[in-house]
């Protein structure tokens, strides 16, 4: 089966289920297939003044999450009005260097999130980004700027809205008999790991039927 994590690197939603998507990859490995795919906030998504966006961290990772730190909002410009692509297209971007993983857009998240660093500025995104992977910040921009890069940020978000959601992060599992479940804007563990262990339960049972009895009878 495979899951599929949409996200927006700059949510701060996306950073409390960052937990959650590691122990799902590490309780189902070589049992599930696990992709991660950008789907970009609208600017109106997006909080439109600093303390507000310090009001949301403080519900967010204090009164549901019980964090012991608060994140940083440093990272908010309020002349961008909410276009905030260029993390979120340095981190697709990184892919086409070999890094599909989590590794480099958790570094941009961490940047801004924890440190505050302002990422939303391109420059600084893939500075980042080019540190942590230790890519050409040239060849890394230039990635980041091309129409391919876009073109898939732009497709990516496009199949998470036609599945009629709006949060970030969601879920879709799928599985080989086609089966679908759709998690828009959990962040708990459990909820995941009981649809999953039964989608795969349901997949094994259906192979152990076909084992014993054989393909769909023509009629």
């Amino acid at each position: 089966m495979k899951v599929t994590y949409y996200l927006e690197v700059l949510s701060s939603w996306c950073h409390w289920v960052e937990p959650v998507w590691t122990e799902l990859k590490a309780r189902y490995a070589g049992r599930a297939e696990f992709e991660w795919k950008i789907a970009l906030m609208s600017p109106g998504d997006f909080p439109v003044s600093q303390s507000q966006c310090d009001w949301f961290y403080r519900r967010s990772g204090g009164t549901v999450m019980h964090s012991p730190y608060m994140l940083k909002s440093g990272w908010f410009e309020a002349g961008r009005k909410g276009r905030y692509e260029a993390p979120n297209l340095v981190a697709e971007a990184a892919k086409d260097f070999g890094f599909t993983g989590d590794e480099i857009r958790l570094a941009i998240a961490h940047a801004a999130l924890r440190e505050g660093q302002k990422v939303g500025d391109l420059a600084t995104a893939v500075k980042v980004a080019a540190k942590a992977g230790k890519l050409d910040l040239k060849k890394l921009r230039q990635a980041a700027e091309s129409n391919g890069v876009k073109d898939r940020v732009a497709t990516s978000t496009a199949d998470f809205l036609a599945h009629q959601i709006n949060q970030r992060p969601s879920f879709v599992l799928t599985d080989a008999i086609g089966d679908k479940a759709v998690f828009s804007g959990l962040v708990r563990l459990e909820p995941l790991v009981a649809t999953i262990d039964a989608m795969l339960a349901d997949t094994a049972a259906y192979a152990a039927h076909k084992t014993h009895q054989g393909a769909v009878p023509a009629k």
